[in-house]
């Protein structure tokens, strides 16, 4: 009993631990800030001067990493353990883990990285990016996607709405906005400064999950992966 008491604990603490590598989008602000600045639309210029965007024009990031020594199995161990301790909830979920081929896609979430209120509306963005993992013997080529802003956009939230007192209801419509059509890809967008901290925040947020993954892949998830036990 005690030693079922013990491994349950231990997991939950692991759980836990995994859960918290990734960061909320005010602590994902914070790191955002102190690595490209407070100035969000010169930030965001300085990076659509290095971004290309794909073919499907979403934002897209490749990093292989090296893993001397360790083989396939190995890597896709650490990894699917990883993946699904990170990605276990309603929003970020694994879409395939498929051992043979060796990949693993799962699709994260990250909640209101960029607000603005404008005249008669409010804009409230969230990015769910996609990120796969292909595994060979001692490397791991991880892709980072993230196809377009989602959008809360809510009519009678904005500036105008507050002033003028009105006691009609805000209505909630979802969008998604093209990253192309955005700022600095776009040079005329209504909402400039929404998609420039949008960009730098999905930057952002694309050097924490490769550093985790190469985190996990170099160390370990817990660091006592070791054969020796």
């Amino acid at each position: 009993m005690k030693k079922t008491l013990f491994l349950l604990l231990a997991l939950m603490s692991v759980s836990t631990a995994v859960n918290a590598q990734l960061l909320r989008a005010e602590e994902l602000e914070k790191y955002a800030k102190e690595k490209y600045g407070e100035k969000w639309v010169d930030a965001a210029s300085n990076l659509g001067a290095q971004v290309t965007l794909d073919k499907n024009n979403a934002i897209t990031y490749v990093h292989v990493i090296e893993a001397p020594g360790k083989t396939k199995d190995n890597l896709y161990v650490l990894l699917n353990y990883w993946f699904t301790a990170t990605f276990n909830d309603a929003n970020a979920v694994i879409k395939l883990n498929d051992k043979a081929l060796g990949t693993i896609i799962a699709q994260g979430h990250v909640a209101d990285i960029a607000q603005h209120a404008g005249g008669t509306s409010a804009y409230n963005v969230s990015i769910s990016p996609v990120i796969k993992c292909d595994i060979k013997d001692e490397r791991v080529r991880v892709t980072y996607t993230v196809p377009y802003y989602k959008v809360v956009r809510t009519i009678g939230g904005g500036w105008m709405s507050a002033l003028g007192g009105g006691n009609s209801r805000p209505t909630q419509t979802d969008e998604n906005w093209a990253i192309d059509k955005c700022f600095p890809f776009a040079k005329k967008d209504s909402h400039k400064k929404t998609s420039c901290k949008a960009l730098v925040m999905a930057h952002a947020y694309s050097n924490v999950v490769m550093d985790k993954i190469e985190e996990c892949i170099t160390n370990g998830l817990s660091g006592n992966e070791g054969s020796d036990w």
